[in-house]
């Protein structure tokens, strides 16, 4: 994109009220059957057309149509029980009931492929689409198959690759892949987690991103921060081999949390998704708070790969506070981008 500090989201936004009680996550539906499959693409709609009122420059599609930004697709998948049920341990923080790998895993049909093709019929735009990503994946599920995380993972990744090809062919212009996973498994990153992602992206010609968060939504994550101590330093560990990879932007939350930024120079040359907008309170920043955060992180990053964000999904938001952080973040964009062109 030739725009300076293009804007866009880092995952989902609020739901209508109408097709899922707001301000939850995991929230059922509340249509069924074709009154659903009608209200997900009235919510494409409007999710679209919020984000554009607000001034955001690349686009999303909120994740309307999924209940959960890894469960959903995998509930597409082969191999996958979600009768069967275990304990496991998420990201070392809480157990939850999860489903187990039974056999192999395969996509037998495109999961959100209709969907973007929809959504891209809707603008002439650049669109970004979110995918989990194959550690985050393995991370929800017990494995009774392959009894390798490793192993489990590597399929995913094919899988994933395969999702993205048809999703570029869609007319989807950046494919991004929610890794909080790799915020907490630094050796499996090291070792195989990042060859995974370059196995997701194998041969995808449209650009590529990573969303690496520390969690949102549940008290779990909320309680796990607190005990990071005064510097989040964890990007620190998987910033210099993911400048080495292939993925050609990294999404990272910045906007008070208590990450060092100068961390960002470790992805020197990458674009970089600045979170400038904190997800976990509804207190609406203003463009200047905005504009401060972009201000710093421009120490560590070129201006021309800077890309104005969230630090995460909004789904927990109302929508009222969550139109009024997009708006913030053109804005507080929109001044910084003055000042650039200034000099």
């Amino acid at each position: 994109m030739t725009k300076l500090l293009p804007t866009s989201t880092a995952g989902s936004l609020p739901k209508p009220a109408w097709i899922a009680e707001p301000e939850k996550l995991w929230s059922p539906w509340k249509l069924e059957g074709a009154a659903l499959a009608e209200g997900k693409q009235d919510a494409l709609r409007l999710t679209l057309a919020e984000q554009q009122r607000a001034g955001i420059d690349i686009v999303s599609d909120g994740e309307q149509t999924r209940q959960h930004f890894v469960t959903t697709f995998i509930e597409h998948l082969e191999g996958v029980d979600f009768e069967k049920r275990e304990t496991v341990q998420i990201r070392k923080r809480y157990d939850a009931s999860v489903p187990t790998v039974v056999g192999a895993v395969s996509r037998e049909r495109p999961v959100f492929v209709e969907d973007a093709r929809f959504f891209r019929k809707l603008t002439d735009g650049p669109i970004k689409w979110a995918l989990p990503g194959p550690m985050t994946m393995i991370d929800t599920l017990y494995d009774a198959h392959y009894k390798s995380r490793e192993k489990l993972a590597w399929e995913f990744a094919k899988i994933l690759n395969q999702e993205a090809k048809e999703l570029e062919a869609a007319g989807i212009d950046i494919i991004q892949f929610d890794e909080p996973a790799f915020n907490v498994f630094f050796e499996d990153v090291q070792d195989w987690g990042i060859a995974a992602l370059e196995r997701a992206i194998d041969g995808l010609k449209c650009e590529t991103a990573v969303h690496i968060c520390y969690g949102y939504g549940i008290k779990a994550n909320t309680d796990w921060k607190k005990t990071l101590g005064s510097e989040w330093r964890q990007y620190e560990e998987t910033f210099p081999k993911l400048q080495a990879s292939n993925i050609d932007m990294v999404s990272l939350e910045c906007h008070n949390s208590h990450v060092p930024l100068e961390l960002i120079e470790l992805i020197r040359g990458k674009k970089v998704m600045v979170g400038a907008i904190d997800v976990a309170t509804s207190t609406i920043e203003t463009p200047e708070d905005v504009a401060d955060t972009l201000r710093k992180a421009l120490r560590y990053v070129d201006a021309d790969k800077l890309y104005p964000c969230t630090n995460c999904g909004m789904t927990p938001l109302a929508r009222n506070v969550a139109r009024g952080k997009l708006e913030a973040l053109s804005a507080g964009a929109a001044i910084v981008r003055q000042e650039l062109e200034a000099v």
